[in-house]
């Protein structure tokens, strides 16, 4: 018999006429389709198709032929010993400017990537960039910044906050989000930056 919070519960779902519904696994109906469309052969036989590579199958846009323009990639990893957050600036000529950084402090995915994000449009702000194309594979940050989405998450709003005000400071600033496998150098200087652990008392004076 329930009790405690369990009973109460109960007592107050009971009118409800609940329905409770799996939910789908895309990844599941995947295989499914591919096995359905690629019956076994003779007895049990080993199928004579295979899955193909993603990585070669994978038609992207060439940014950089549709994008002639300053260019900053952007990514952040995020794990119990703290985080890591990349970001690359490529200019018009293709010349590439990497940065990464460690983060102090327990946080999640979303803010890694914020951090990562700023870190970036900080360096176009102090190399007198007027028009910048930011890239990332986080949508949920492209469409925050970009309006289309809101948040209620009160340390996600400051980080959106002040996002906007650094793109007041560039004439022209637009937000595209990409595949994690066009975003492959700044997800890799995240990735590295999360894994080093950094001593206390150091400091790096800065170039």
């Amino acid at each position: 018999m329930p009790t405690g919070k369990l009973a109460k519960w109960k007592n107050l779902l009971s009118k409800f006429d609940i329905v409770y519904i799996t939910q789908k696994a895309i990844e599941g109906q995947a295989l499914a389709y591919h096995l359905a469309e690629n019956p076994v052969d003779g007895d049990y036989e080993r199928l004579t198709t295979y899955f193909t590579d993603e990585e070669v199958l994978f038609a992207g846009e060439d940014i950089a032929k549709l994008y002639s323009g300053w260019r900053m990639f952007f990514d952040g990893a995020a794990n119990f010993k703290g985080g890591g957050i990349g970001t690359v600036l490529v200019s018009e000529s293709g010349q590439h400017y990497p940065a990464s950084a460690n983060i102090r402090f327990l946080c999640t995915n979303n803010v890694a990537e914020y951090e990562a994000c700023i870190l970036g449009i900080r360096m176009a702000v102090d190399m007198n960039i007027k028009e910048l194309l930011v890239i990332g594979d986080l949508d949920l940050l492209i469409h925050q910044v970009q309006g289309e989405w809101s948040t209620e998450n009160v340390k996600i709003l400051s980080y959106l906050h002040y996002v906007k005000e650094l793109c007041k400071k560039f004439t022209k600033i637009e937000f595209k989000h990409v595949p994690r496998i066009q975003n492959e150098f700044a997800n890799a200087l995240a990735s590295l930056s999360s894994m080093i652990q950094h001593p206390n008392k150091n400091y790096i004076d800065p170039i």
